[in-house]
């Protein structure tokens, strides 16, 4: 049986007999909770205020690829439910299906598809087989998207003999399958190697493992790769560092704040961020900027956080575990 929790920007689906969750939010606009001087957003973002979503300019889906999560990064609850293996290609089409199965919207502008609900999707190839042969497939049978936008987040796990493979395989889906409309995006978080190694239990490759792994990667077509910054008032971001580490050309980096999950919290990071103080992302932003970054920095809202739609808040794991 299904459980719809309702949110202030849309659901969270949770199926215990599959031990899947997943979601489907609407999009405040750009405008409103992003700052990217190279997109021309120049608004320091100071709060972003609830409005009700719109689901025809973007609607954001994101899907489970396993059944739980064993890699335990402390600011994450996911690992709390356990781990009961990979995600089926039946079901990545369940979870989508049931996303728009339950909405009357018949167009959008944008459905982006994160793989990043629960478990690190690189660690199933279920995922590339669904992206290049279903996934559009699938959306064109609910509706007219004007833009199908897939998206995998992976910390680039240090046991994962088939990780290269699989990256270089979902950039060649993104090059030549999707045309470049296709994200990649690199959890790095810190550039200090103690700090990511606390942060992610040790178990996410150092920098330069994965410095060498970006070196491999072939150019981006369309959007460039992302390097997400999950950050505290407390993260070391040395612009310099990461200028040495990664090339411009082939990526952009991204600001958001570390949510107040009940592990964070519980393992002590300082989540001070307020969402009407933008000096917290000044302090990372402006460096990166200064040595010739693409910067976007993400601001959600409060409502966002309370209601656990982010990557990593996992209902099922609060209201099983806890």
């Amino acid at each position: 049986m299904i459980e719809i929790v309702h949110t202030h920007t849309g659901k969270i689906y949770v199926d215990r007999d599959r031990r899947l969750e997943f979601l489907t939010v609407g999009d405040y606009g750009k405008e409103n909770n992003i700052k990217a001087e190279f997109l021309g957003l120049h608004k320091e973002i100071k709060g972003v205020k609830h409005h009700n979503v719109d689901l025809s300019k973007k609607w954001v889906a994101t899907i489970s690829t396993q059944k739980g999560c064993f890699m335990k990064c402390k600011f994450c609850d996911c690992h709390k439910f356990g781990f009961y293996g990979n995600a089926y290609l039946d079901d990545l089409e369940y979870q989508i299906r049931t996303i728009l199965q339950n909405e009357t919207v018949k167009s959008t502008e944008r459905f982006n598809v994160h793989y990043a609900r629960m478990g690190e999707p690189t660690f199933n190839c279920a995922v590339l087989d669904f992206t290049e042969e279903r996934l559009r497939e699938i959306v064109n049978e609910y509706i007219s998207a004007e833009t199908i936008h897939p998206v995998v987040s992976t910390m680039l796990p240090k046991a994962h003999r088939g990780l290269k493979r699989f990256l270089l395989e979902w950039c060649r889906i993104k090059n030549e399958v999707y045309g470049g409309e296709a994200g990649l995006q690199f959890s790095i978080n810190s550039t200090d190697e103690q700090q990511r190694n606390e942060q992610f239990d040790g178990r996410s490759k150092s920098l330069k493992e994965i410095s060498k792994i970006a070196k491999m990667l072939p150019m981006p077509k369309g959007r460039k790769y992302t390097l997400n910054f999950a950050v505290t008032g407390d993260t070391i971001l040395d612009a310099k560092e990461l200028s040495r580490l990664f090339e411009k050309e082939k990526f952009i980096v991204k600001i958001t704040p570390i949510h107040k999950t009940n592990s964070a919290v519980k393992n002590g990071f300082g989540i001070t961020t307020e969402y009407t103080d933008y000096d917290v992302y000044r302090k990372f932003e402006q460096p990166l900027l200064d040595e010739g970054w693409e910067v976007i920095v993400f601001v959600p809202s409060e409502e966002e956080d309370s209601d656990r739609i982010t990557c990593g808040n996992a209902l099922i794991s609060r209201t099983t575990n806890e």
